[in-house]
């Protein structure tokens, strides 16, 4: 911690103890406990103090520990996960997990947990914690550790503007996972009764699956798991222990491309420039491709056909699955007419970059908390 003589003007250096009380109220029997709620560390959201989700009593047993409303619960295992709530009620919470209460003599109940989202707070936590698998903080070393506030004042100042960002990410996260709902609906409204085993047009009648070698100056893809195609020109290169011959395969704009491994993980991506993929991958081209392979792509990504994948690879442990088009050309599908698969892929596409542009923007108002949190709580002369 910073010298004394360091600290900004009217700033004091105090005991964590000193700043809040640990509240150790135990309840051996979470179903006798006579609460509603129940708070699990995945219970938690990194980075946010509203708490969207809980259990309930019924769930868990062995001990746990009581919180009342306006309490902190801070997640004293895997600390560098950043896990903090706010409590808006009543309940019983992880003894993984310390419950905190401010002491509204040294610091304002709503400035405290703003304070402990900082990087300060937040690295020192790291730093304390003990074991190797599960490192975990002990309430006696937090206890005496130190550090500096500023006076109630300042405090309210720092807290009106970080409220004010963490009003905003709260709205942006409720909007975003309004567009996740959305989108798993509509991938479920429009997608689920296009399959069928006996009827519809089989995989094999729509594309085929490529294989043309590649050439050596053309760009190394791949494929993330959120379906995006990327270059990887760092990648080592694939070469023929036999021949010395690279064996990628081209692929051209608009093709479809999968890891064989990961495409039940959703690793399917529209190529948009012409290149080369490693030969882990599977190269698909539609035979007629008038409208695009937009829908498509989202087809092979939804819950539905995810599901279908299972049943392509019977026998095989989920994590070895390797599904060629040799599996998918089975599939049979009741596929649209060609502007209905145009308007379905449009209206899921402009639902999907909605969620993007809130994630960007989520991000956007992290990083500026960040920053004012950083400015406001440094204990530096600024």
């Amino acid at each position: 911690m910073s010298d004394n003589k360091n600290l900004k003007p009217g700033w004091k250096v105090w005991r964590f103890d000193q700043i809040a009380a640990n509240v150790n109220v135990r309840i051996d029997n979470p179903a006798e406990s006579g609460m509603r709620y129940y708070v699990g560390l995945e219970h938690l959201d990194t980075e946010s103090q509203k708490i969207r989700r809980w259990g309930t009593p019924d769930d868990v047993e062995a001990t746990k520990l009581v919180f009342k409303k306006g309490d902190i619960i801070f997640g004293r295992r895997r600390a560098y996960q950043r896990k903090l709530g706010v409590a808006e009620f009543d309940g019983i919470c992880s003894a993984h997990a310390m419950v905190l209460r401010a002491k509204p003599d040294v610091v304002l109940p709503e400035f405290l947990p703003f304070f402990m989202q900082s990087d300060l707070f937040m690295n020192r936590a790291v730093e304390i914690s003990v074991g190797s698998l599960s490192p975990t903080i002990n309430w006696k070393t937090m206890a005496v550790q130190e550090f500096a506030l500023p006076p109630m004042d300042s405090q309210h100042k720092i807290t009106e503007l970080l409220a004010a960002a963490e009003l905003h990410l709260s709205m942006l996260t409720e909007a975003q996972e309004a567009s996740r709902v959305l989108f798993r609906a509509m991938h479920a409204d429009l997608y689920a009764s296009m399959l069928d085993s006996k009827a519809g047009t089989e995989l094999s009648e729509v594309f085929e699956s490529v294989s043309e070698k590649g050439f050596t100056e053309l760009p190394i893809l791949s494929v993330t798991i959120d379906g995006t195609v990327v270059r990887r020109e760092s990648l080592d290169r694939h070469v023929s222990d036999e021949t010395g011959e690279e064996k990628y395969i081209r692929v051209l704009p608009d093709d479809l491309v999968y890891n064989t491994m990961r495409l039940w993980q959703g690793a399917i991506g529209i190529v948009g420039e012409e290149g080369l993929v490693s030969p882990a991958y599977t190269v698909l081209r539609l035979k007629d491709s008038s409208d695009g392979p937009l829908f498509w792509w989202q087809l092979f990504r939804s819950p539905h056909i995810i599901s279908e994948y299972r049943r392509l690879v019977k026998g095989v442990a989920k994590d070895r699955w390797r599904i060629y088009f040799a599996d998918l050309r089975r599939l049979r599908i009741d596929i649209p007419l060609p502007g209905q698969r145009k308007q379905v892929a449009e209206y899921l596409e402009a639902i999907r970059l909605v969620g993007e542009e809130i994630q960007k923007r989520r991000n956007a108002i992290g990083a500026l908390r960040g920053q004012i949190t950083e400015k406001c709580l440094g204990v530096d002369d600024v």
